[in-house]
């Protein structure tokens, strides 16, 4: 695998199978752009990188901001006049420590705001440059945990659970990929999702009080199946657990949800 002439955006790579899936990228020649709130954790991830030879940048944002989202976006565009992947993998997990309802400097629930809103406004501002990169791929990091998105009630306001709001969430993200495959059908990008692995040894599995049971490596494998694997070379559209192709919830295949998502999400973030 030769990523040498390749531009590779990771969200949330400064920790966790983002990380791994970073350092691995980079150690096959990929100009890999870390993202990450956490600078020292960024920092030292670059320094590994750059010793080894390899090629690597920070850009900061909180995805609990969509101003830094664009302002995120706005970096990108700048510095780089193409990209060839983009792996939508920043989040936050269930919460185990059962600090209740939340919401993000918009005001939306917080979990939906971090693990998805943020990830369709990116990928959208994002997409003149993926597209002047193609082929290129975009690849959605979601979850086996799914829930149905309940449209009287998408902010949680009532019911509230961590649980919840992060299934949601997560199956937000994958009828996004399904959107977003047949939005850019014909085009030279394509997009995929997938559950990586189960309960991985990351801070955020730590957090909610699991016990690991796979390891970042395993998840890193399946993440970087979609994003260079031969066998999905101009496929799109599919939802994978791990490294197999598998079905998501019925939901995700409701032309009509998805249609009401994304008109929601336009206006959320100002896209419509």
């Amino acid at each position: 695998m030769d990523m040498s002439d390749k531009t590779i955006l990771i969200t949330g790579s400064t920790d966790g199978v983002g990380r791994r899936v970073a350092e691995r990228l980079a150690a096959v020649g990929g100009k890999v752009l870390v993202h990450g709130r956490d600078r020292a954790r960024a920092e030292s991830l670059l320094a590994g990188i750059h010793d080894a030879g390899g090629k690597a940048a920070f850009y900061p944002a909180d995805f609990s901001s969509l101003d830094e989202v664009r302002t995120l976006a706005d970096a990108i565009e700048r510095d780089h006049d193409r990209l060839d992947i983009l792996i939508n993998n920043a989040g936050i997990g269930t919460d185990g420590g059962d600090a209740g309802r939340q919401v993000s400097h918009n005001g939306h629930e917080l979990r939906f705001a971090v693990n998805y809103l943020a990830g369709f406004l990116l990928t959208h501002r994002l997409l003149p440059l993926l597209k002047a990169g193609g082929p290129a791929r975009i690849v959605n990091v979601s979850s086996a945990g799914q829930q149905p998105i309940d449209f009287s009630d998408v902010m949680l306001t009532r019911g509230y659970s961590g649980v919840r709001a992060y299934c949601q969430s997560k199956l937000a993200q994958i009828m996004f990929t399904f959107d977003l495959a047949e939005e850019l059908a014909g085009s030279s990008v394509t997009a995929n999702c997938l559950h990586p692995a189960t309960y991985m040894n990351t801070t955020m599995v730590r957090q909610a009080g699991v016990a690991p049971m796979s390891t970042v490596d395993q998840g890193a494998d399946a993440i970087l199946n979609l994003a260079v694997g031969a066998d999905l070379e101009r496929r799109t559209g599919l939802y994978y657990d791990g490294q197999r192709p598998s079905r998501a919830n019925a939901q995700a295949y409701d032309a009509t949800a998805r249609k009401r998502l994304r008109l929601l999400s336009q206006d959320l973030t100002g896209l419509s």
